[in-house]
């Protein structure tokens, strides 16, 4: 039987984790906010008051953390769990991080005997909760097929996308677009109220027309409703756009795009936005045209 570390019980971590422990896996969670733990104790897990002390005699440490900073703490800190790692460790790093931490931590799991696995995923919270994200992952395709049920027990598709640090560039450029994806809603949706369409049969329009997206299914009705409680919070995405532009500027790519998109998210997050969903970065449109959306 797998024995599992879950490190990060956060809007995506938690219920993560719940989908392993109903699929059967012996899960220990850990969280820096130890009461975030309770909930899963009730439902079976273990707990523990260290990431080493979660790690230790596990098979597969699974991480999801918000930022460079924090997994770097989950890793080297005090009670971090790098010094005791066992050889032959699987560890995947479902958080959204910078490629190269990702490269770095690979080589130091590496030098234990581990094998590290960078695994983001997308679906947000309704993905998290039904078990439907998917993983696009960096590192061995050996590793990664040992531990199938693992991913499965957590989302619905699996993509390798080549070595360590290709999961991770793969998850900023994707959310690039998803950040410029909702820009372009916001924005749209602003002309049409302004010029008196109504916001509802501007969705139905975008909705079956060629402007569509994934993120108007998901972000459309929360937009008209005012309803920014968090899948994916503003701040996080304003943290991967800004990972994406670095990433970029070192690949010598321009985006342009990415970088007024990127203003746009820190105009949100500066008005006090930050903890709600991406979504209300929409908020900086209704300033600007004198109203809300769904008015």
């Amino acid at each position: 039987m797998k024995q599992i570390a879950f490190i990060g019980l956060g809007t995506m971590g938690a219920p993560m984790a719940l989908n392993l422990l109903r699929a059967g896996f012996q899960v220990t969670v850990y969280n820096r906010t130890a009461s975030k733990c309770e909930p899963l104790v009730a439902e079976g897990a273990a707990s523990a008051s260290t990431p080493r002390g979660a790690s230790e005699g596990k098979n597969i440490i699974i991480t999801m953390v918000s930022n460079d900073d924090s997994i770097r703490d989950v890793f080297y800190g005090t009670d971090g769990l790098i010094e005791t790692l066992r050889p032959g460790t699987v560890i995947i790093d479902s958080s959204t991080i910078s490629p190269g931490l990702v490269k770095e931590i690979a080589a130091a799991v590496s030098a234990k005997g581990g094998h590290f696995l960078d695994a983001p995923v997308t679906g947000s919270k309704p993905g998290a909760v039904d078990g439907t994200l998917v993983f696009m992952v960096g590192g061995s395709a050996d590793i990664i097929e040992a531990n199938r049920d693992v991913f499965d027990a957590m989302g619905r598709l699996l993509l390798h996308m080549g070595e360590n640090g290709s999961g991770a560039a793969a998850k900023l450029a994707h959310n690039a677009m998803v950040g410029i994806h909702n820009i372009a809603l916001a924005e749209g949706f602003s002309i049409a109220v302004k010029s008196g369409v109504p916001a509802d049969k501007f969705l139905e329009l975008i909705q079956n027309g060629s402007a569509g997206s994934k993120q108007v299914e998901l972000k459309g009705r929360k937009i008209i409703d005012g309803d920014f409680s968090n899948q994916f919070s503003l701040g996080l995405m304003l943290k991967d756009l800004k990972l994406a532009s670095q990433l970029g500027g070192a690949n010598g790519v321009p985006t342009p795009a990415l970088e007024l998109v990127k203003s746009l998210f820190q105009a949100g997050y500066n008005s006090g936005s930050g903890d709600e969903d991406l979504s209300a970065v929409v908020k900086t449109y209704e300033a600007w045209i004198g109203r809300k959306i769904g008015e």
